[in-house]
């Protein structure tokens, strides 16, 4: 799935698939050590707020899931030109009344905002943007989850057997049937030993991957 520099809304999947591959990560990626560093996470992880992706340099990203159907997906990627463009692309024009403002606000005020999408009704939307802007960095952003065969790619180092794990797995989470006992059997630590089930399993719990069809929509 192509996705358009600056992004559109109809580059971005349902929510729920985008949710179930960036919750797999997190669930495999998961570890007790890491559950303790807070603020400073790093890497791919859930949390009460939602989805996180940082990778402490280029790149960050949070998905929420807001009730009712509604997400909102926002961060910064290097090549984002919104915040630089002349005057500042306003990210939030347009957005919905529950958009966590507060938050985003506080993004803009620190300089690090790149791009907002919001969905509800069935559809992604974000801010007008000017005809010439470049890039909004979507694509670097999140072309890893919006591409299946990315998304693949990602659990290569996490898996028991390569490509025949991975796609188990991520089947089995855009299913809605992701549990402990496929984990245990699929997944292994990045130094190939055994990996850190019962973090596995808290962070499983959060994302709802083994509840059916619309677990993605946790309650803020």
């Amino acid at each position: 799935m192509t996705i358009h520099r600056p992004g559109l809304p109809a580059d971005l999947p349902d929510p729920e698939l985008l949710w179930a591959r960036w919750a797999l990560n997190a669930v495999v990626r998961a570890t007790t050590a890491k559950e303790g560093d807070g603020v400073h996470r790093t890497g791919v992880w859930i949390d009460d707020e939602g989805l996180h992706l940082d990778d402490c340099g280029c790149t960050w990203w949070t998905f929420s899931p807001m009730g009712e159907g509604r997400y909102v997906l926002y961060g910064e990627d290097e090549s984002s030109g919104c915040k630089w463009y002349e005057p500042p692309v306003d990210m939030l024009a347009g957005g919905p009344g529950w958009l966590p403002y507060e938050e985003l606000r506080d993004r803009l005020s620190g300089n690090e905002l790149g791009c907002v999408y919001w969905y509800e009704n069935g559809a992604w939307g974000r801010a007008p943007y000017p005809g010439d802007l470049d890039d909004d960095g979507l694509d670097c952003g999140m072309s890893r989850f919006v591409d299946r065969g990315e998304a693949l790619g990602l659990l290569a180092d996490l898996v028991a057997y390569d490509r025949p794990a991975a796609e188990i797995l991520m089947a089995a989470a855009e299913e809605r049937r992701l549990t402990p006992e496929l984990l245990a059997a699929h997944v292994v630590a990045e130094d190939r030993g055994d990996p850190d089930l019962p973090a596995m399993v808290r962070a499983l719990r959060r994302t709802a991957l083994e509840r059916g069809p619309g677990a993605g929509q946790l309650q803020r």
